[in-house]
């Protein structure tokens, strides 16, 4: 009877381990498929993927297909063969933060922006979110995604722009000066200048000739100012038919000039035309310093631009 049962528990055991050895198989093609998978999906993401050794020495151990289709084909190769070379890629502002991303002294919470220069010489931008890897509390390692956001960073501007531009003009708009106003009278102190110009006779243009010629006048009127537009003077329209320019360390005779330069561009513009020609009225103001005085400037300014239209106006006596 004893070997009845011996031979049951045999065949029985050869029976599970069958089993056992069969789920095994399963089980290890399930996890090879699961890689598999997983890996067909690091290597088919648009996202930048990478594996970058920093001790013992630096190299990559791994980069995603998808660097080469943003920054050209060869980026992957000579990253491998030269791992030194992000270093030239990186736009030089963005310097400082890829040494401390591989040398443990960034802020690894806060997604890094980046600017790499692809094989056209163009910075394409990126943002990456980086996991630096430690042995013995020292760096040894960095892995991160970097995801391109050139579109991102496109749409921003023109929202920006839009934001910020006089949609007829394409000149800066009142909310942009508004921003620059505060920022002379509450934040940075420095000489200032306000110059500003108010069309004249645009109703009448509207009136006689319609709106869309008034609106070309405007955009000329626009354009003829912004020649003077430069790092440190600012020109925006902030009314129908009202224009200032903004200047930063200048003094008297530097406006005065300015002035003139203006009414100089103003007779050639209308020397070439016949009808609708630009007439404008101009006033100005400074102060050698803007802290807390900036609304005085604009003021100043506003009242002397009324005087030169209150002088434009009175009729001209011819002497006998």
């Amino acid at each position: 009877m004893w070997a009845i049962y011996f031979f049951i528990g045999f065949f029985a055991a050869i029976g599970i381990s069958q089993i056992y050895f069969q789920y095994v198989r399963i089980k290890s093609k399930k996890m090879l498929e699961n890689q598999q998978t997983i890996f067909q999906l690091v290597e088919g993401s648009k996202d930048v993927i990478y594996h970058f050794d920093v001790k013992p020495g630096i190299k990559f151990r791994y980069i995603s297909p998808s660097l080469d289709k943003f920054l050209g084909p060869g980026t992957i190769k000579e990253a491998f063969e030269r791992p030194d070379a992000p270093f030239e890629r990186i736009h030089p502002d963005d310097y400082d933060n890829l040494c401390k991303k591989i040398s443990g002294k960034l802020d690894y919470n806060q997604i890094l922006i980046q600017r790499w220069k692809d094989n056209e010489g163009i910075y394409r931008c990126f943002e990456e979110f980086v996991t630096p890897i430690y042995e013995k509390d020292q760096i040894v390692a960095v892995q991160g995604i970097m995801r391109n956001i050139d579109e991102k960073i496109k749409l921003q501007q023109d929202l920006e722009y839009r934001i910020y531009h006089d949609a007829l003009t394409g000149i800066y708009n009142r909310e942009y000066f508004e921003n620059i106003f505060t920022k002379y009278d509450e934040e940075i102190n420095s000489p200032i200048a306000i110059i500003l110009c108010d069309l004249d006779e645009l109703k009448s243009t509207n009136d006689n000739f319609g709106h869309k010629k008034g609106d070309a006048l405007i955009k000329a009127a626009a354009e003829l100012l912004n020649q003077f537009s430069s790092e440190t003077i600012t020109v925006a329209r902030i009314g129908g038919d009202e224009f200032v320019l903004l200047a930063e360390n200048k003094d008297e005779i530097d406006i005065e000039q300015m002035v003139k330069d203006i009414l100089k561009e103003i007779d050639r513009y209308n020397d070439r035309r016949s009808e609708q020609l630009i007439k404008m009225s101009i006033g100005y103001s400074l102060s050698s310093y803007s802290l807390g005085h900036i609304s005085e400037v604009f003021s100043e300014a506003d009242k002397n631009m009324y005087k030169d239209k209150v002088r434009r106006k009175q009729p001209i006596v011819e002497r006998t």
